[in-house]
């Protein structure tokens, strides 16, 4: 049995989890992260455990940290992949850390490139670019399916002070983000926010979605709103959204 644990917002990392278990040949199971980092004890047996995250702010999601720090892994291999826009940072590096303190076994960590989906400092994602880094995503992800099928092993550069120093930045501005997300006068209260959110941070109240601290900041919510009445920074009615173009509402409700 292969475990593959994700945490998902638009639909990239969540294509890249299906694809590796559908090509691995042996039986997986597929988990969020979300979901599964709310629990008190998590304790996961399975021959083989695979953690697909993206990078944020060239870290890993607070949420997917918290979630390998609680986990008591009894496997005797854990591979980790990231999917990244453009670039990984140290997003590697901070899960390879708190798995060298706590797993003996072999370990993988591997990169699939993806649509840069961060719409507020690079914008909406073009039609061409979609297909040239969806095209990217999937040879890496066929290489990542080989590699887990091959169990390989590798090592990786964890001293990544720049990165981290981002990712910490990043970490406290979480504290204050989810104050500034903006609804929109067209939101008719259809809830799809409060249902795609891999950490619960969204509650409808009165109608309305509200925001929580627990936000990932994942825009997975400003993404799949089907009336574009979610925005943040840059972000206005107008502005086209973004979601993996194989991946659906449904794929990605917690």
């Amino acid at each position: 049995m292969t475990k593959i644990y994700y945490f998902s917002g638009t639909g990239n990392t969540l294509w890249s989890a299906k694809k590796i278990a559908g090509k691995t040949g042996s039986q997986c199971e597929l988990i969020n992260i979300g979901t599964e980092a709310q629990k008190k004890e998590i304790i996961i047996e399975a021959d083989a455990v695979v953690l697909l995250y993206p990078a944020y702010a060239y870290g890993a999601p607070i949420i997917v940290r918290k979630f390998v720090k609680k986990a008591v892994f009894k496997t005797p291999y854990i591979a980790a992949f990231v999917t990244m826009g453009s670039s990984p940072g140290g997003a590697l590096a901070e899960i390879c850390r708190i798995l060298k303190r706590k797993h003996k076994g072999a370990t993988y960590f591997g990169r699939i490139p993806a649509v840069e989906n961060y719409i507020p400092i690079f914008g909406s994602p073009g039609a061409d670019y979609i297909k040239e880094r969806t095209n990217m995503q999937e040879k890496a992800t066929d290489e990542a399916a080989i590699c887990l099928i091959e169990k390989r092993t590798n090592r990786i550069n964890t001293f990544r002070p720049f990165s981290a120093f981002v990712s910490v930045l990043f970490s406290l501005g979480l504290k204050l983000f989810y104050r500034w997300y903006r609804l929109e006068a067209s939101c008719d209260s259809c809830g799809l926010c409060e249902k795609v959110c891999p950490v619960s941070a969204i509650t409808i109240k009165g109608g309305r979605p509200v925001f929580s601290k627990k936000c990932e900041h994942c825009q997975g919510c400003i993404n799949w709103c089907p009336k574009h009445a979610i925005n943040f920074g840059t972000i206005k009615s107008g502005t086209p959204r973004y979601h993996h173009p194989e991946i659906k509402a449904g794929d990605i409700l917690r």
